[in-house]
């Protein structure tokens, strides 16, 4: 049995954050069901590198993180369509949603209202600020949050920062923190049958994994600068040219430095008076840098990844993202899920898994990310709806 089979999530969200939140819980083994708007359904369908894709309402972004949904087109703007989702909150444990503050209460489809149809709902409102506050009702983008957020401030070096961590961090970490959440209210809700109203802000989510460099504000009174590939808690630990490649060495403590001084032969450096406590080699960290690339010309990086890490010394290649999905250890821990000829592109797609792995079994999407609407006549026959029910609501526009 997986950990949320029984479970059902009707997943009424766009793009990023909580279609990424709603992924997770399907590969867990919950039931998901993607309330999509009729015709044009989510815009991640219309998103992605491959524009035949996205002609298809099927792009690459979408199906990054759908995979394990079923599809159910409703007007949630038509009454009859506000009543089939009525009915189908009666079947629900989670609802997800991610519209702007205010756009379900104006749609009479507020938390308070649907608890009149399931007592113990849980309701996760993701959005970019929260639902309250100076900026809540304004449009939250993953490099608007990023920007706000601080990570933008210390990412970079000093002369290209203030910079974008290069994908959608505070859309991925606010998914991230809403399945987490709506975990742990359904632990909660087995024990005293009580629902739940969550509210995720992306701003507060991305600042809360800051946490190294927002205490050293609060308690230290630093404020955090942009250190490039550099560990402002350490050195030498940052990115290094090698022989071929680049190299990314953590030699965090002191036994670590002594080591790798000895495995580049150049032990002296381990007693030069200008690197021997650790704080004076953070302060002449780009002395010291230029010393150990000299040493480190003389073979790859991964030669040199495979010769630290033996002898204790951590350290790793840096990687395209072609490369760390091609690697032993991506392959070996089968983070790669393959799907056949999926329906609507007519060809076989990969996705990857969830982070963690199950004695149990391992999380895994069931089914390929849906056609548009593909499974509405389906879940609509098991709410009770009959073929001229169905035909009518069609007709009406509600789907």
């Amino acid at each position: 049995m997986k950990l949320l089979e029984g479970v059902r999530v009707l997943d009424l969200t766009n793009v990023l954050a909580g279609p990424f939140c709603c992924y997770q819980l399907a590969q867990l083994g919950a039931d998901v069901i993607k309330i999509e708007v009729p015709k044009s359904g989510d815009l991640a369908r219309q998103l992605g590198a491959d524009p035949e894709l996205n002609k298809h309402l099927m792009g690459a972004s979408f199906l990054a993180q759908n995979a394990g949904k079923r599809s159910l087109t409703i007007n949630l703007k038509n009454p009859a369509g506000k009543e089939v989702f009525r009915r189908l909150v009666a079947t629900a444990d989670v609802i997800v949603e991610n519209f702007r503050p205010g756009v379900m209460d104006r749609l009479e489809l507020s938390y308070e209202a649907l608890k009149k149809f399931k007592r113990d709902l849980i309701y996760c409102a993701i959005s970019g600020f929260g639902q309250t506050g100076p900026l809540k009702d304004n449009p939250a983008y993953d490099q608007i949050v990023q920007g706000l957020s601080g990570v933008m401030s210390v990412t970079g070096d000093k002369n290209s920062a203030p910079l974008r961590v290069g994908y959608p961090v505070a859309d991925t970490i606010g998914g991230i923190t809403a399945a987490f959440a709506v975990a742990a209210a359904l632990f909660r809700r087995q024990r005293n049958s009580e629902g739940e109203l969550i509210d995720v802000s992306m701003l507060e989510a991305t600042l809360v994994t800051m946490g190294w460099a927002v205490s050293n504000w609060l308690i230290a009174g630093i404020t955090p600068e942009p250190m490039g590939n550099e560990n402002v808690t350490a050195s030498p630990s940052g990115t290094f040219k090698t022989g071929d490649g680049l190299l990314n060495i953590a030699a965090n403590q002191q036994e670590q430095f002594n080591r790798l001084c000895e495995i580049i032969g150049r032990r002296e450096l381990a007693n030069d008076p200008r690197f021997v406590n650790r704080e004076d080699r953070k302060i002449r960290r780009q002395e010291l840098n230029r010393e150990i690339e000299v040493a480190l010309a003389a073979k790859s990086a991964k030669e040199w990844s495979e010769l630290f890490n033996k002898n204790g010394v951590p350290s790793g290649e840096v990687l395209s993202i072609p490369q760390v999905l091609q690697h032993p250890q991506t392959i070996q821990r089968d983070l790669i899920q393959r799907f056949g000829a999926t329906p609507g592109i007519d060809r076989d797609i990969t996705v990857l898994r969830s982070g963690f792995r199950l004695a149990s079994g391992d999380p895994q999407a069931v089914t390929p990310p849906p056609v548009l609407g593909a499974d509405t006549e389906k879940i609509l026959i098991e709410l009770g709806y009959d073929h001229d029910a169905i035909h009518e609501l069609k007709q009406s526009g509600a789907l």
